[in-house]
Order: structure tokens, then C-alpha cells, then sequence
């Protein structure tokens, strides 16, 4: 939604040319602030608004602009983006090419200078969705001989052009290759900007960094990264090679987003959606369709399992047609608690608290917690069929002739064995997905939904035979 409060005043100052208005508005405001009031514009609007900043200032509001938004406005003045890209993050950068077409980004890469470039193309080799492409390569560092008075001094022609420098990395001299390339510097230690405050003016780097590392590999995938910064609280993780070089580093920023597309993908694929590129609205229309459609069509087919299973049934429900006011009633309980389970396993399974080994404990648990459930729901089901018939305990239920316990009794137990069903499929079936590599998010809600129905009838039918015939 576009900002309510700075949209028109934009509108005014662009209306009359007021460029150190627009200047002091878009440098004053945060970025994020002026990317959202930017929403209504047309693309040449958005760049005569920000064009009066500094190039820094234009960066910074380009990246909060929405993806799409932002392939938008390189097409609309690609000479502009080749300027941006020298400031933008360099994580941020290489998204931006991913997304672009091929004879745009090749003609956007011609604007920008052999460093930028040949950084740029080094992001673009690693794998989609690895800590290589995520990671950026504006790092602070230092050489673990400098006094900390000297390291200060450093570090403020530095921070300009670095995206923290609350953690500094102590770096090992450059090592020049046989082929003449020089080997990424190794990581020898890394120290907060408040140690190094704190420390004396002539204490040694080497003397006052830690040594006690915690690193990501280049190739390990972007999930790996937000687990290990949220189990120690760091605002930045450093990514070396094999032999300890230092590539880059994953900041919190780039965690976040990662935790926010990973629990957006998570609930798409529970409800057998996803996952979807792009935000809802501007996501292509054909490719919603097809992947809601592919898996409606499935669970459609899976659904006529259940066709058959009432089938099957056919002759009893000629004889006792009443039955079937109460299959909605016990069926919705075995999806319900398949969902439960499901949702608790696979979340679980996601924080890495159970793993597929762990599968017996987990059964024993679900196993006594839908014993449980299922006498809880038993008993209301006691309670809502007597509600039924309020005035009598031995009812002629129409020309059938059973007595109304009969129909209390298999009520009872058809949403206490339906219940305790379902409460297994929603547990194991999250485990066997993952002990097969399957994504288990796959298998909550519709899918377990959907076989606990299948599985509910056949209860049901049968506990009604037992009772009635």
C-alpha cells in the first residue's frame, strides 16, 4: 500500500520541479519510507523523484522497491541502474541480475567497471539459494599487526563502503597463486567494534580478536545460515573456502529475508499451493494456476478413494440412510486432528527438535495424545447425540427399530477411533516424508485431510456394522 502521507506531497514537488525538495525528503526519510510511498509512480516518475539524491541515498531506496518493481524501473533508464549498482549491496546486485533478462543485464553489466563486474559474476556462479549467493563482500577487515589506534583509523575510511563494521575480520597476508591469481585471504580471527574501543590504543589486533571462529561454507544451503545466526544471535557470519579464505559474509538483513521465504514457501506448500514466486499480486497468473490446479487435480483423484469406500457401503447405508446425517460430523474430526498433528511434526521437524530417527518416541507420544483426544471427543459425542433425543433413553429411531443407545454407542466410538486415526496419519506421515526427502510441509493439511476422510469412512462403516447389523 502506498503511503498515505508523503504520496501527495511527492506528487506536488514533482508537479513543481522541486528538486531539493525531492533531494532533502528522500535523503531525510528511510529508504523503506520513501520506497512505500513510491508505489503509485510510473517508473520515469520514481527516478525523476530520487535522481536529486546522492547515489548512495538512490541505492538504498532502489533495493526496498519490490522485485518486479525494480526490473521495471531497469528498464526504464538502464544508464541510471549501471550508477546504482557500484553502491547497492553486493547480494542485493546479483538478485537483481538473476531476475533480469538476458540482453537487459548483459547491457547493464557493460556500465559498470571491471571490479564491480568481475564481483558480480563471482556472486553469480554459486548456486541459487546457497550462502555463495546470498552472501555479500562488503566486509571491514584488518591485519592482525596493526595497533588499535591504527585499526580505528582504518576502519572509518572503511565503514563508508562496507554494510557493518560491527564485526571486523583479521585477515592473514594475500597469498599469490601459481596461476597468478591471488587466493582469498585466510580468516585468522574476528573482533567487535566494541572491543576494539574498548581496548587499549597500542593493545595488538592478533592479541584482542577471537579465534574461536564460527563459519559457513559457500556451498551450504541459506536455511543452514539462518539456523546458526539464530542459535548464537550474531549480526553477521563469515564464508570461507576450503582452506579458510575468506569469501564474504551473511548478515541478519539477508537472514531475514531468508526466514521470511522460508516460512512463506512452508505455508504454500501446506496448503498444496506452492511455492509461488513473487507477492500474490504480482505473481503471474498462469503460473497460480497451474500450481494450485496441479494439486487440486491430485487431492480430487485421492478424494475418490472415498467415492469407492461409500460404495462399498452401499448396502448399509440402504438399510440405515439416517447414518448419513452423521458422516460429516465424525469425518471432519479426523481431518481436524490430522492437521493438528501434522503442523506440530513438521514445524518440529523444520527446527531440527525431532528427526526421523526419533520416530518411535515420537508415535508413543501421539499415540497416548490421540488416546486422549479421543475419549475428550468421545465423550462430547455422548453428550451432543443424547441432545438429540432429550426425553427418552431407548428411542425407535423411524422404521428401522434400532434403540437410540445403538446410535449413541457407534457415534462414540466411530469419532474416538476416527480422531485417534487421524491423529497417527498427521504424525507419521510428516516422518516418512522426510525419511524419504520429501519436503514434509508437502503432507500437512489437504493430504492428510484427505487420506484421514478415506480412513474415516471406512471406521465409521464399520463400527456401524458392528452396532446395527
Amino acid at each position: 500500500m502506498a503511503d498515505p502521507l508523503f504520496g501527495p506531497e511527492l506528487r506536488l514537488m514533482l508537479a513543481d520541479d522541486d528538486a531539493a525538495g525531492l533531494k532533502a525528503l528522500c535523503e531525510d526519510l528511510h529508504p523503506a519510507t520513501v520506497a512505500e510511498a513510491l508505489e503509485d509512480f510510473s517508473p520515469q516518475e520514481v527516478w525523476k523523484i530520487i535522481t536529486p539524491a546522492s547515489i548512495r541515498t538512490q541505492a538504498a531506496i532502489f533495493e526496498y522497491l519490490p522485485p518486479t518493481r525494480q526490473v521495471t524501473m531497469v528498464e526504464a533508464d538502464r544508464a541510471q541502474v549501471g550508477q546504482l549498482l557500484t553502491k547497492m549491496s553486493h547480494d542485493d546486485r546479483v538478485d537483481l541480475l538473476r531476475r533480469l533478462p538476458v540482453k537487459t543485464k548483459e547491457a547493464v553489466l557493460r556500465l559498470v567497471d571491471e571490479a564491480d563486474r568481475k564481483d558480480m559474476a563471482t556472486l553469480f556462479e554459486y548456486g541459487e539459494n546457497t550462502v555463495g549467493a546470498l552472501m555479500t563482500t562488503d566486509y571491514a577487515w584488518l591485519p592482525p599487526t596493526m595497533s588499535a589506534a591504527e585499526a580505528i583509523d582504518q576502519l572509518r575510511q572503511q565503514a563508508p563502503d562496507r554494510e557493518t563494521i560491527y564485526y571486523v575480520y583479521v585477515l592473514d597476508e594475500a597469498v599469490r597463486r601459481p596461476d597468478g591469481g591471488v587466493s582469498p585471504r585466510r580468516l585468522l580471527g574476528v573482533l567487535s567494534l566494541r572491543d576494539l574501543i574498548l581496548a587499549p590504543r597500542h593493545a595488538i589486533v592478533r592479541d584482542i580478536m577471537s579465534d574461536e571462529l564460527v563459519s559457513l561454507a559457500f556451498t551450504d544451503e541459506a536455511s543452514v545460515a539462518a539456523d546458526l545466526l539464530a542459535r548464537y544471535d550474531f549480526l553477521a557470519v563469515p564464508v570461507v573456502d576450503a582452506s579458510g579464505g575468506l569469501l564474504g559474509i551473511i548478515t541478519h538483513d539477508d537472514v531475514i529475508d531468508i526466514i521470511q521465504n522460508e516460512a512463506t514457501e512452508d505455508m504454500q506448500r501446506q496448503a498444496a499451493v506452492g511455492p509461488i514466486e513473487g507477492s500474490f499480486l504480482d505473481a503471474s497468473f498462469g503460473n497460480v494456476w497451474y500450481n494450485r490446479a496441479k494439486w487440486l487435480a491430485l487431492l480430487f483423484l485421492l478424494q475418490m478413494l472415498t467415492i469407492n469406500v461409500m460404495r462399498h457401503y452401499e448396502g448399509e447405508l440402504e438399510k440405515v440412510i439416517f447414518l448419513m446425517a452423521l458422516v460429516p460430523l465424525c469425518l471432519s474430526v479426523g481431518g481436524n486432528a490430522g492437521s493438528q498433528a501434522a503442523t506440530l511434526v513438521t514445524r518440529a521437524l523444520a527446527l531440527e527438535q525431532i528427526t526421523v530417527k526419533d520416530w518411535f518416541r515420537v508415535l508413543r507420544r501421539e499415540l497416548l495424545m490421540g488416546l486422549a483426544l479421543a475419549a475428550t471427543l468421545g465423550v462430547l459425542a455422548v453428550l451432543r447425540t443424547q441432545f438429540l433425543t432429550a426425553d427418552a433413553t431407548h428411542v425407535k429411531l423411524g422404521d428401522y427399530g434400532f434403540p437410540f443407545a445403538s446410535l449413541v454407542w457407534q457415534v462414540t466410538f466411530s469419532v474416538a477411533g476416527i480422531c485417534l486415526c487421524g491423529t497417527l496419519v498427521g504424525t507419521m506421515l510428516p516422518i516418512a516424508c522426510q525419511a524419504v526427502g520429501v519436503d514434509p510441509a508437502l503432507t500437512s493439511s489437504p493430504f492428510v485431510a484427505t487420506l484421514s476422510d478415506v480412513l474415516g469412512i471406512v471406521i465409521f462403516f464399520n463400527v456401524a456394522n458392528w452396532f446395527f447389523f
